[in-house]
């Protein structure tokens, strides 16, 4: 009897995914960057942007085997200046026209506005093609196919119909979405698809869209959709015949969402009370020289001093704000959805042939750039 005979079941593996990063380590590199951005003007960003993804690949693995992160800081900076060469003659141009037609009109400048929407999602789709090949799972490497443009004026469609349609249309924009990027993209020589569908997410999310419509209540029913959303897209993935489960409950990542919210409250009423400390001592002291009207007078004669602590005051919050996001939102949530997740039918996947190239960081730079660069 050959093997094409035997029973499915007694050839098939499945695999919980797991995660072994530590968040004490992830903690301290997330601080040391911030620290580093601060002391570069953010330049920083791009060698951390890269330690993190390899610290988030490298501890995932499926059967044994990690996920391996190909990118480097230098090519995401080499994408950035690209990007920044490309987009700083549009900014300006948009500028100039922007300042014209507003004279003219009111809201002449919206088009504008919706042209750089959609370069925006232009950019998401390309840097999404390469983080793709930038990773590596058993020496194999995922790529993606597929033009930035057409996804973008789909995204900027089906944005259109979300808005006209107060969100309802959400779900089936994702889907949409998504299965535009899943059949373009590949395993070596395993292709993907998605399978998930809007009507199966608008039933596990309307409720939530009703609870969110007085706007006091999204810190609720924001993270209960997300949670929602991401177990639908992952079970919604396929590679061949290798599929994927979520058992992502709806209030996991309410825990994550409300420490990070926490932890930002507090960073702000600190960074309050240290400023108000600071003018009231000040103020005590210039009462000394000469009164308030000494520290009036010195803060005519130093704008730019003052401007700076307030700009550098500013980095600093921003900063340790990214600090609790990374950790809470990026690493959290990366962490849960992994472990929620189990692959099946991995013997599928034993055969894979190595094919795709590396795509270009200018996407990624352009991302970036835009400000929409996500992770």
């Amino acid at each position: 009897m050959n093997d094409t005979a035997l029973p499915r079941a007694s050839i098939a593996r499945s695999e919980r995914i797991g995660f072994t990063g530590e968040r004490r380590d992830f903690s301290r590199l997330v601080q040391r960057g911030a620290l580093l951005e601060l002391i570069t003007a953010g330049f920083y960003r791009f060698w951390l942007t890269t330690d993190i993804r390899h610290s988030l690949w490298s501890g995932t693995s499926i059967e044994g085997h990690a996920f391996e992160y190909t990118g480097t800081a230098k090519e995401l900076l080499i994408g950035f200046l690209f990007a920044l060469a490309i987009l700083v003659p549009i900014y300006l141009v948009y500028f100039l026209i922007g300042i014209e037609v507003e004279r003219a009109k009111a809201f002449a400048s919206i088009p504008l506005i919706l042209f750089f929407y959609a370069f925006g999602q232009f950019a998401i789709f390309r840097a999404r093609r390469y983080r793709t090949t930038r990773t590596v799972w058993r020496g194999v490497r995922f790529w993606m196919s597929g033009s930035g443009w057409a996804y973008s004026w789909r995204a900027c469609l089906w944005g259109l119909l979300t808005l006209l349609t107060l969100g309802l249309a959400l779900p089936w924009r994702e889907s949409a979405l998504e299965h535009y990027k899943m059949r373009h993209l590949h395993y070596g020589d395993l292709p993907a698809r998605f399978e998930g569908i809007g009507w199966a997410l608008f039933k596990r999310t309307w409720w939530l869209w009703l609870l969110s419509l007085p706007i006091i209540t999204l810190p609720f029913t924001y993270p209960a959709y997300k949670a929602a959303l991401w177990r639908w897209w992952v079970s919604g993935i396929r590679f061949g015949e290798v599929r994927f489960e979520s058992d992502l409950r709806t209030g996991s990542l309410m825990g994550l969402y409300w420490a990070a919210i926490g932890w930002t409250t507090l960073l702000v009423v600190a960074d309050v009370i240290v400023l108000t400390v600071v003018i009231t001592v000040a103020v005590l002291f210039g009462g000394k020289l000469g009164g308030t009207s000494a520290m009036l007078l010195f803060s005519r004669q130093h704008p730019y001093l003052i401007l700076g602590a307030n700009i550098a005051n500013y980095l600093v919050l921003l900063l340790c704000i990214g600090v609790v996001v990374r950790v809470y939102l990026l690493r959290g949530l990366w962490e849960r959805v992994v472990t929620s997740t189990t692959a099946y039918d991995l013997d599928r996947a034993d055969y894979v042939r190595v094919a795709g190239v590396p795509a270009s960081a200018l996407g990624e730079g352009f991302a970036d750039g835009l400000d929409v660069a996500g992770f």
